[in-house]
């Protein structure tokens, strides 16, 4: 029964309203007909999934035309009408998709709006842009995570990581860096670099205070060397801190399967996650992922639409900070090659350094440095001011054979020249204030906190009780060294202290009062009886 309330309609008004429905109906028909899913797109790199059924709900946009169509349809992106509609998918795949999700593209193909940010940009194929915008609320491939930190340097391997964490854990990235002394170089562009890559965010922090004070001078005071050769690199926590500040529920970072990454740098970042945030969720795609390679990520990131650095590729993994530069591969990966003279970036060949010595004065203060030629500097000035004296007289590279933590054998070539001058100064003021028997017990246990940190454990108990057992037997370390610089090599020529345990009086070869030369007998009776009563035991 009509309703009464409505005008009445003639004839040709009825079939005219009928008409323009069956066409706008048959419109929808072919456009949900015509449609199939991001997801089965080979440029998604998800073509493994085959066609995808979605239910859909297909929605004309004109104000009198309420009706709608609701069918389960195979999507297909290539075949995207050049029209403006909107769709709102259901129940895609259950393992991944489950959730609602809706897009509105535009004659041009670009999404101009997006509910819970599913994995849904469609682009016609006329359009150069590919890419797959992170999720907040549905899961990834692999997971669902809210947000990750990630370590990031902005180059190919963290670049393609940032797509790789949307596309598999659905989630937002923010990129963090710590200036830590890698050079200008390294830092500028980042933030281009990261959100091009489709990070929310790049956080930088500079770091460099915090690094040499809190971890390097520290370890310089322990005198911690791991192998007798290797001055030791260090984690921080700064990562963990961000992901509190951003709220995020995971860290990530690009650390390889191999290698000293492996072996050093991802367990340190790891046992340091541990430590400070358990609850914090930790992805490592190198291994997870099936990129094996570099060429494999140059693919996958132009598949991603992300930045490739064009830079000439460099034949040495290298990893550098404010306290050294390490170089691996290549050559160096037989331990009979002599490294090539253009590999090294800090140091000058020492053949090729000033054939004039240079002295340097390093002030200490209870085992920690604080002056350089009686100007006092911050830590990381301090540092940065002697890694540029000793790099112009080549001080500082090491060349090894280590072992590392997880077994196999590596060589590694480090240049290190301020920290070669650091710890060649405490080690001879501590000569002037340690006893024997602390010098010793100090030297065994050096060895321990070395392999502490080299295994990433800087937060464990044994470590901090090691520290606190350095910190109070250096209280007399104080003093100044003044050391000559020449060609590569170090000599020590003046020392002093106020807490100096060197008496003049006593080691002089002149008559004293303090020594008495009579005493010696006694005491060489006394410390050789054991070897005498063995001798009498055999004779």
């Amino acid at each position: 029964m009509r309703n009464p309330k409505l005008p009445v309609k003639n004839t040709l008004e009825r079939k005219h309203e009928h008409a323009t429905r069956r066409e706008k109906t048959e419109q929808c028909t072919r456009t949900s007909e015509n449609l199939r899913y991001l997801f089965t797109d080979k440029h998604s790199g998800l073509s493994h999934y085959g066609a995808i059924e979605v239910h859909f709900r297909i929605l004309v946009l004109q104000p009198r035309f309420s009706r709608s169509q609701k069918r389960v349809v195979s999507i297909s992106w290539q075949n995207l009408l050049s029209r403006e509609i909107i769709f709102i998918s259901r129940a895609a795949r259950k393992s991944e998709l489950q959730g609602n999700s809706f897009a509105v593209t535009s004659s041009n193909g670009i999404v101009t709006r997006a509910h819970n940010k599913q994995v849904i940009r469609a682009v016609l194929p006329t359009y150069s842009e590919t890419e797959l915008s992170g999720s907040t609320k549905e899961r990834g491939l692999r997971g669902k995570l809210n947000k990750v930190v990630l370590a990031y340097s902005g180059g190919l391997d963290t670049s393609v990581i940032v797509p790789w964490l949307r596309e598999n854990y659905g989630c937002d990235v923010v990129c963090f860096t710590a200036d830590v002394g890698q050079g200008l170089k390294e830092l500028e562009g980042l933030e281009k670099k990261a959100k091009a890559s489709g990070a929310s965010q790049l956080v930088v922090k500079d770091l460099k205070e915090e690094f040499v004070n809190d971890y390097i001078f520290p370890c310089l005071r322990a005198g911690a060397i791991y192998e007798r050769k290797y001055l030791l690199g260090l984690p921080w926590p700064a990562m963990v801190d961000v992901a509190k500040e951003v709220g995020a529920d995971a860290v990530a970072h690009g650390c390889t399967g191999k290698g000293n990454d492996q072996a050093c740098l991802a367990v340190r970042f790891e046992l340091t996650f541990f430590a400070l945030n358990p609850k914090l969720n930790v992805v490592a795609p190198w291994r997870e992922w099936d990129i094996r390679g570099r060429e494999d990520a140059i693919e996958y990131a132009k598949k991603h639409n992300v930045p490739v650095p064009v830079t000439k590729k460099s034949i040495y993994s290298r990893d550098g900070n404010l306290w050294h530069l390490s170089h691996e591969g290549d050559i160096l990966e037989d331990p009979e090659n002599e490294p090539k003279k253009d590999m090294f970036m800090l140091t000058v060949d020492p053949e090729d350094a000033p054939n004039e010595p240079e002295y340097v004065d390093i002030g200490i203060v209870s085992g920690i440095p604080v002056s350089v030629n009686g100007k006092k500097l911050s830590p990381a000035s301090l540092l940065d001011h002697l890694n540029q004296i000793g790099g112009k007289h080549g001080i500082g590279r090491i060349d090894m054979v280590e072992n590392r933590l997880v077994g196999m054998k590596s060589r590694g070539v480090y240049e290190t020249p301020g920290g070669t001058i650091l710890f060649a100064a405490a080690r001879e003021l501590e000569s002037l204030t340690l006893d024997r028997e602390t010098m010793q017990v100090k030297d065994s246990l050096a060895l321990k906190y070395a392999e502490l940190v080299y295994a990433g454990r800087w937060f464990d108990p044994l470590r901090e009780s090691l520290d606190s057992f350095m910190e109070e037997i250096s209280k007399t370390t104080t003093g100044s060294v003044t050391l000559k610089l020449y060609k590569g090599s170090i000599t020590v020529t003046s020392r002093k202290s106020p807490y100096s345990l060197y008496r003049q009086d006593i080691s002089s070869f002149e008559s004293g009062d303090v020594y008495d030369q009579a005493d010696a007998a006694g005491f060489i009776r006394l410390y050789g009886l054991p070897i005498r009563v063995r001798a009498m035991l055999d004779s």
